[in-house]
C-alpha cells in the first residue's frame, strides 16, 4: 500500500464580521475548522489543537561590574490569559479537560499502530471551537519589547513520521468604550515660559490649549483649540502630535518606549504675534486600541501641544487621550459628559402626529355658569381699584375665538409671507 500525502494542513476561523477578519473579546466563541487536503490515503494516529493567549514582554541591558568586566542583564516576564488542548482524530477524543489540566497523561507515542484513522484522498474539515475567558483581556499588540499574542495551533499525528504543526494568530480586543463620563470630559492646560539669556530677560511666551474630551477612536480628528502668545524677541513655531507610549515591566524594572503617531505645524509667530486655533484637526490613523488593565504591558497615548523655541527648551502641554474600541454615540456631543448620565426616553419619536387637527374643547365645557356669575366684571371693579386688574378681569373667562380649519383671512397671511426676510437680521 503506497501513502498519500499531505497536500495543505491550515487552520481557518469561522470570523463573525464583515471584513472577514478574525477578530473576538473577552467571553466569544472562538470556532473554526482544521484543513487537511491529501492526495491518496493516510492513516493518522491523531490530530489536536492547542489554543493560546499570553502577554510577554522581554529586553536586555547591559551592566559594568568592574574594570573590563560586564554582563547582560535579561529581563522576561510572561502573564498567561488562554490555554486549551483538545483532540479532534484519535482515540483520546473528548478529554479536553484531561488535556487541559494534565496533558502529560496522554500517549504521544506516534510510532504505535493501535488506534489509527484512516483519512482518504480529498479535501477534509475538522470543526473546532472554545470559549474565550470572561475576564478582562489585553488587546493583542506587537510592541518594541514585548507583544499580547493569541493563537491556535494545530497538530497533526502519524506514525513513524514527524509531527505536522500549523498555526494561525487571532486578534482579541479587550473593548473601551468612550461614551463614559471620564472619557468625555474636555482636557486643557496653560503654560508660559520666560526666555533669559544671562542678565537680559525677554518677554513671556504663554500658551494654553484644549480638546473637547479625552476619549477617541482610530479615524476620527481631534480639534483642538489653542491660543499662542509670543512676546519674546524669537521667532517661534506652534506644534502638535499625538504620541504612543509603551511600558513594559519585568522584575521590578520598568522599559519605555514613545513614538510619534502624527502630527502638525503652525505658522511661524514673530515678536509679539499671537496665533489662535479654532478647532484646528489632527486625525488619528490607525493604531492599537489603549492598554491599560494588563501588568505587565501598558499602551497609552497622549496630545503634546508644544511651541518650538530655536535655542531654548520647547513649551509643551500634555493632553492625555485614551484610544477607544467603541465609537462615539451619535447623540455625543459638548454635553454628553453630563447627557450620558441620565436614561433618555425616546418613546415619543415613535407617536405620529394626528392626521388631521381636532378643534378644541367648546367654552361651555372649560368655564361653567356659576364661575362666571362669580367673577362679574362690575364685581371686580368694586372690590379691587385700579384698570389693570379691571382689564384683566373683563377678558378672563371669555370665550376664544372660533375654531375653524380654513383660514378667514387667506389675503393678509399670504402677505406676512411676503414680507418675511429669508434672513434673520444680524443683532
Amino acid at each position: 500500500m503506497v501513502l498519500g500525502k499531505v497536500k495543505s494542513f491550515t487552520v481557518s476561523y469561522d470570523c463573525l464580521n464583515d471584513s472577514n477578519v478574525p477578530v473576538f473579546a473577552s467571553g466569544d466563541s472562538v470556532s473554526g475548522r482544521v484543513i487537511i487536503e491529501v492526495t491518496g490515503e493516510i492513516r493518522v494516529k491523531s490530530l489536536k489543537i492547542h489554543a493560546k493567549g499570553f502577554a510577554k514582554v522581554r529586553w536586555t541591558e547591559s551592566r559594568n561590574a568592574g574594570s573590563n568586566t560586564a554582563y547582560t542583564q535579561n529581563y522576561t516576564e510572561e502573564v498567561e490569559y488562554l490555554n486549551h488542548r483538545d483532540i479532534l482524530i484519535g482515540h483520546e477524543r473528548g478529554m479536553a479537560y484531561v488535556l487541559e489540566y494534565c496533558p502529560s497523561l496522554v500517549s504521544d507515542d506516534d510510532n504505535s499502530e493501535e488506534g489509527l484513522t484512516t483519512i482518504h484522498s480529498g479535501r477534509h474539515e475538522y470543526a473546532f471551537s472554545l470559549e474565550l475567558p470572561q475576564i478582562p483581556l489585553a488587546t493583542s499588540f506587537e510592541g518594541k519589547h514585548g507583544s499580547v499574542r493569541y493563537w491556535v495551533k494545530a497538530e497533526l499525528h502519524r506514525p513513524w513520521l514527524l509531527p505536522m504543526k500549523t498555526k494561525k494568530e487571532f486578534t482579541v480586543f479587550e473593548h473601551i468604550d468612550i461614551n463614559t463620563p471620564l472619557l468625555l470630559s474636555p482636557q486643557a492646560g496653560t503654560k508660559d515660559k520666560t526666555l533669559c539669556c544671562w542678565f537680559c530677560t525677554s518677554g513671556p511666551i504663554s500658551l494654553s490649549a484644549k480638546i473637547e474630551r479625552k476619549g477617541y477612536t482610530p479615524g476620527e480628528s481631534i480639534q483642538i483649540f489653542a491660543e499662542i502668545e509670543n512676546c519674546s524677541s524669537r521667532m517661534v513655531v506652534p506644534k502638535a502630535a499625538i504620541y504612543q507610549t509603551q511600558t513594559f515591566y519585568a522584575k521590578g524594572k520598568m522599559k519605555e518606549v514613545k513614538q510619534l503617531v502624527a502630527n502638525l505645524r503652525g505658522e511661524s509667530l514673530s515678536s509679539g504675534k499671537t496665533e489662535t486655533w479654532n478647532g484646528k484637526m489632527l486625525k488619528i490613523p490607525p493604531i492599537s486600541p489603549s492598554i491599560l488593565d494588563c501588568s505587565i504591558i501598558r499602551v497609552e497615548y497622549s496630545l503634546m501641544v508644544y511651541v518650538d523655541i530655536p535655542g531654548a527648551m520647547n513649551l509643551s502641554l500634555n493632553l492625555p487621550l485614551v484610544i477607544g474600541t467603541i465609537p462615539l454615540h451619535p447623540f455625543g456631543s459638548r454635553t454628553s459628559s453630563v447627557s450620558s448620565q441620565c436614561s433618555m426616553t425616546m418613546s415619543w419619536l415613535g407617536m405620529a402626529l394626528p392626521e388631521r387637527p381636532e378643534a378644541p374643547p367648546s367654552y361651555s365645557e372649560i368655564v361653567t355658569e356659576e364661575q362666571r356669575r362669580s367673577l362679574e366684571v362690575t364685581s371686580a371693579r368694586d372690590e379691587f381699584e385700579g384698570p389693570l386688574f379691571a382689564y384683566i378681569q373683563e377678558f378672563r373667562f371669555q370665550p376664544p375665538p372660533l375654531y375653524s380649519e380654513i383660514d378667514p383671512n387667506p389675503d393678509q397671511a399670504s402677505r406676512t409671507e411676503e414680507r418675511r426676510p429669508d434672513t434673520c437680521p444680524s443683532r
